[in-house]
């Protein structure tokens, strides 16, 4: 198998490879039946300078990628049909910006623009003090943890650009999030897309790095704007549960899976789902258009990814019109909360963890119909349990 390898970024050697474009006349191989790209560069000016940029064009399917924002995918384009959403905040924030601390915890907002971004890697909840405690009660330590985790506000040091047999592009990049007296963690990250495909997947390896027991949570921040959401979408998934979080979610299970157009004044609201996973130990969840002509396709490991979150966010365009489909290994609350309820991942010195996301862009009303038929068909192994009101074991009281 032909493999070409590029690097971009190499910190440990002093290598920057400023202004590059990787396509088929600089690899050496053979064109494709698409004309295929990546490049890099550098952005500059606003609250984007010095913020590292690489465009990957498989010939169908564009991304743009921010190796300084923790290798999250800024927006996307399939055909002519973009992936985004219009978040307030207008363009990428350079980590160095962002106070996590302003607002009560929740200044990780400043920065809230991209398509996917991570939440870890050693919490993603919400904002609040965790509190440690020994097997007879006693408190060890207490900390505040900022919304979301530090990940998505963490460079990487190291990354490169693959090419396999002539058809494949990958690009991988690696991001440590580590303290003194704290987490040595390590995230290797990859996306790859086939030449002139309408899919692109996300294979993220972590492991600790450090001497002693680590915890880990991770969360996978998917949003989408229009044309995808509009008033009349709908959100198809197997499910075993769905939860409301809390009560003004409550009031919104009748409608839980579809979506209102921008909305002046609306409230978020959030459902906690247990998936149902396919042979493959894949769980579905699929947005289908208001016209029912595309659709998104996100695919995920249940094994490492057992919980999905769906955040219904339909408020005015003006202060960013969005649903989120949140892959995780543990529920977004606090860590403390989380912990009890048994879903905080812990890794041992060198221990690692997988999580794998594919992402599925479809054009016509036909697939579109094909991906809500393929979630029906996983439905038909358990009728869902729908909960009308927040669980304890779910949502802190």
């Amino acid at each position: 198998m032909t493999s070409v390898r590029t690097a971009l970024i190499d910190v440990a050697s002093g290598y920057y490879a400023e202004d590059s474009v990787i396509d088929a006349t600089s690899t050496g191989l053979a064109p494709a039946s698409h004309s295929w790209s990546v490049s890099f560069t550098r952005m500059h000016g606003g609250p984007s300078d010095g913020i590292d940029l690489v465009r990957l064009n498989n010939g169908h399917l564009q991304l743009s990628l921010l190796p300084t924002r923790g290798m999250g995918i800024w927006k996307a384009e399939s055909g002519d049909l973009p992936l985004k959403w219009d978040s307030p905040v207008l363009h990428p924030v350079h980590p160095s910006l962002i106070d996590q601390s302003r607002r009560g915890g929740i200044g990780w907002l400043d920065g809230f623009s991209e398509l996917v971004c991570r939440c870890g890697l050693s919490w993603h909840g919400a904002p609040g003090t965790d509190t440690i405690r020994d097997e007879l009660g006693n408190v060890i330590s207490e900390q505040f943890l900022p919304l979301h985790g530090r990940i998505a506000n963490l460079p990487a040091h190291e990354v490169y650009v693959e090419i396999r047999n002539q058809r494949s592009i990958e690009l991988t990049g690696v991001v440590d999030e580590v303290s003194v007296f704290g987490e040595r963690l390590r995230l290797t990250s990859t996306i790859s897309t086939e030449i002139g495909s309408s899919e692109f997947s996300i294979h993220d390896s972590v492991i600790n790095l450090g001497g002693t027991r680590a915890e880990v949570e991770m969360l996978y921040h998917c949003n989408f704007g229009t044309p995808l959401l509009g008033e009349g979408s709908t959100f198809h998934t197997a499910a075993n549960r769905v939860t409301p979080r809390d009560k003004q979610a409550a009031d919104g299970m009748s409608t839980w899976d579809t979506f209102l157009g921008p909305t002046r004044g609306y409230a978020e609201q959030v459902y906690f789902i247990a998936p149902i996973h396919d042979e493959l130990n894949r769980g579905l969840a699929v947005l289908t258009s208001p016209d029912s002509q595309s659709a998104l396709a996100l695919r995920f490991d249940t094994s490492t990814l057992p919980w999905l979150t769906l955040w219904k966010n339909t408020q005015a365009a003006t202060d960013g019109y969005c649903c989120g489909l949140e892959p995780s290994s543990s529920l977004p609350n606090n860590r403390s909360f989380e912990r009890e309820q048994g879903r905080v991942v812990n890794l041992q010195p060198d221990e690692s963890i997988d999580f794998r996301l594919q992402f599925e862009i479809v054009t016509s009303q036909k697939q579109a119909e094909s991906l809500a038929e393929e979630v029906l068909v996983l439905q038909q192994q358990t009728q869902s349990r729908m909960d009308s009101a927040p669980a304890a074991d779910l949502s802190p009281a």
